[in-house]
């Protein structure tokens, strides 16, 4: 936390919060796509250098990102702490959407939807947080069988088939056995 507050400070006092906020989301992309970065990071036998390219490709897909960036990297590399990157890029990520009051929300489908339907959702999500700004990820998941489940910030709202099947089958389990 003190290094992600630390650099958020220091991307405000130099404007490039907004650069920050893109290449920490894509680190943390490639943090969750790629499980074995981390472990790269953490070998000793690799140099500082080779850490800072591994670094740079997996924050940004053009291989430079900001020089501010950069340079809080190679801070936290002579410090030893780049086994904490991931969490620092996450953290950076809740400060800069606290700071800026950007909601955060997940809509599954069965089915893909419509540019309209996901506009109307995330303007009806942005006020309804009083946010400035709204992101909405739209996945789409058949094993759902239909309905949709919406994560926004902290809350899930479950309005899936699948879900509903399986309350279904719970409480036929549960008359059952009252019965016997």
């Amino acid at each position: 936390m003190r290094y992600a507050k630390a650099l958020i400070g220091y991307a405000v006092d130099n404007h490039v919060e907004d650069q920050i906020y893109k290449v920490c989301k894509h680190l943390g992309a490639s943090f969750r796509l790629e499980r074995r970065l981390r472990g790269a990071l953490d070998n000793p036998i690799l140099t500082i250098d080779d850490k800072l390219k591994l670094i740079k490709a997996a924050a940004d897909s053009k291989g430079e990102p900001c020089e501010e960036f950069i340079r809080f990297v190679r801070l936290v590399l002579k410090r030893h702490r780049e086994g904490y990157l991931e969490f620092i890029s996450l953290m950076y990520l809740d400060l800069y959407r606290e700071k800026k009051h950007v909601g955060v929300a997940k809509l599954i489908t069965a089915v893909p939807v419509g540019a309209a339907v996901e506009e109307k959702i995330r303007s009806v999500s942005q006020r309804a947080l009083h946010a400035k700004g709204m992101e909405l990820e739209a996945l789409v998941d058949s094993e759902i069988e239909g309905g949709f489940i919406f994560d926004v910030n902290d809350y899930r709202l479950d309005a899936s088939i699948a879900t509903q099947l399986k309350r279904i089958k719970q409480q036929f389990i549960e008359k059952n056995r009252r019965i016997v």
